[in-house]
């Protein structure tokens, strides 16, 4: 399983410290640090769609009205902290969005 986010999100690492406790093997990608090919980027946003973009942010909230309203990937391609966390990738391909009880529900059962 590979899990993106950010290694200092809280929410990354109850995710990662939840999935190792159940014995699951998590290759953690850290965003900012290893960046995210585009094609990995364009994969999320198909399958999350406006959902990815994490609006919460405080990264989000310091961009000026210019760059909100461009195009999102391409302020997530330069901004990783501004995609929702985490993202999880299970074996076969299968995407998750953050760690809700219904994702912890489907990764834990």
């Amino acid at each position: 399983m590979k899990l993106y986010g950010l290694k200092n999100c809280d929410t990354c690492r109850k995710a990662r410290k939840s999935l190792n406790e159940c014995g699951v093997s998590v290759e953690c990608v850290d965003l900012r640090e290893e960046g995210v090919p585009e094609s990995t980027l364009r994969r999320f946003y198909e399958a999350f769609g406006d959902q990815l973009l994490n609006r919460r942010s405080t990264t989000w909230r310091s961009l000026g009205e210019d760059e909100r309203s461009s195009d999102p990937l391409a302020l997530m391609a330069v901004y990783p902290a501004l995609i929702k966390r985490p993202v999880i990738e299970k074996a076969g391909g299968r995407l998750y969005l953050g760690w809700s009880r219904e994702v912890r529900k489907a990764l834990l059962d």
